[in-house]
């Protein structure tokens, strides 16, 4: 279980390494173009969502207590992206199954 701490005061959310490792990748890549969004995910203890807005002044940190790093799934990423690109914003999808396109085109 890693953490997403979001601005200087702080704040701090916990997320799964994995999916943290994908983020991560969406906000760096998102934040590189120079584009801000919206990132919309659950209270960890069930008491409703959380919206944060991502912007590039805004300062970030990802906190990760695994040891090694997650391998990626190139079809979340490609998701999560489109979800971020959204009028909605990001929120996290289910992970794919990476090899489920493959086998469909075989």
């Amino acid at each position: 279980m890693g953490k997403l701490v979001y601005n200087a005061l702080g704040h701090s959310f916990d997320v799964e390494d994995r999916t943290l490792a994908h983020l991560r990748l969406v906000f760096m890549n998102k934040l590189r173009r120079g584009e801000p969004f919206m990132f919309q995910f659950p209270v960890g203890d069930g008491s409703g969502t959380r919206t944060l807005w991502i912007h590039p002044s805004i300062p970030l940190v990802f906190h990760f207590y695994g040891s090694r790093p997650p391998q990626v799934n190139r079809r979340w990423i490609d998701e999560l992206m489109h979800e971020a690109s959204s009028p909605n914003g990001l929120t996290v999808v289910a992970e794919p199954d990476p090899d489920a396109m493959e086998a469909a085109s075989a």
